[in-house]
């Protein structure tokens, strides 16, 4: 059974979800969402013999959310997994990411490889430090549309997602899931309408995601969504920050799983950047996992073939 409980952490309180004992394997959830994430991995990962442990990380769920934006820097968030670890009592872990938690992965494998024993991306690739500031790019790129840019906009997203919660992230699951059309559309945004006000209302959940699973993370956004969208707002003070690994690549034994219908796997340049990193990665223990038909939501809309990989990839360095 899953365990819960608050845990201290590099000067804030975080809270964790925890299941089996052996090597510690720490999973990190994305935009918009929670521990819950992980629902589908903690059994079969305990029962393969690792110790499984999900936080809501800072600006989630029941875990602290700082007021200060710059409390959500890259270097704040990768603190945070190495002080979970520690606070665990254990010297590494395994780290696998999605969404947003992929590049925490990532970076904790970059900048601390002496914690981490394996590192695994979901959705996000492997990060590969841009020659400008993100959202800069993106700006210029899409006139100010993007959804990195709308989300910069103070109080903005804040408001519109937080009205209603439960339909803001019903809207959001659907909306970016696999659909079979095999089309995957650009996440663009009109400032004065708003990202909802493009988003189909479904008629009906896939049969991945149920109101049960609604309910709880909707539950998990009572505070709001600004600690979350405060992540977005570090993008280019974490260019900045991770100027000194310019040109630095993950060595750390890797996995990337993604699905063929993501929205991120199709944003600028990405497609090209998932392609080269066989060469580009030395560690990589296989090809990027492509999933037919499977949108952003990776480890929720294919938990069997996520759990596989994943289970195939632990055991390979244990």
């Amino acid at each position: 059974m899953v365990q819960h409980r608050m845990i201290d952490v590099n000067g804030i309180r975080l809270h964790i979800a925890e299941e089996g004992s052996g090597p510690l394997v720490v999973l990190l959830h994305g935009f918009p969402e929670s521990w819950h994430s992980w629902q589908h991995q903690f059994g079969p990962l305990a029962a393969a013999g690792y110790r499984v442990v999900a936080p809501d990380q800072r600006g989630y769920g029941s875990s602290d959310h700082p007021e200060d934006v710059n409390a959500y820097s890259i270097f704040h968030l990768v603190g945070d997994v190495v002080g979970l670890i520690r606070e665990l009592g254990e010297e590494q872990a395994f780290v696998v990411g999605h969404d947003w938690g992929a590049p925490v992965a990532w970076h904790t494998a970059l900048l601390r490889p002496d914690v981490v024993r394996g590192v695994a991306g979901l959705s996000v690739p492997p990060p590969f430090r841009s020659s400008a500031p993100p959202l800069q790019i993106m700006n210029e790129m899409f006139g100010g549309r993007f959804y990195w840019n709308y989300f910069n906009l103070p109080g903005v997203a804040d408001a519109e997602f937080g009205r209603d919660p439960r339909t803001t992230l019903r809207k959001f699951l659907t909306t970016t899931a696999g659909d079979g059309s095999g089309e995957v559309a650009q996440p663009l945004v009109d400032p004065e309408r708003g990202w909802l006000a493009d988003m189909q209302e479904p008629a009906e959940l896939p049969e991945w995601l149920t109101e049960a699973d609604l309910d709880a993370l909707a539950e998990s956004f009572s505070q709001g969504f600004t600690g979350a969208l405060n992540w977005y707002r570090n993008l280019d003070r974490n260019w900045e920050l991770t100027a000194p690994w310019q040109g630095a690549v993950v060595t750390t034994p890797a996995l990337y799983v993604y699905g063929d219908q993501d929205l991120v796997a199709a944003f600028p340049g990405t497609p090209e950047l998932i392609a080269q990193l066989p060469a580009l990665m030395p560690n990589l223990v296989r090809e990027p996992l492509k999933l037919a038909g499977c949108g952003h939501w990776t480890q929720q809309e294919r938990p069997d073939e996520v759990n596989a990989a994943l289970v195939e990839f632990l055991k390979s360095l244990t």
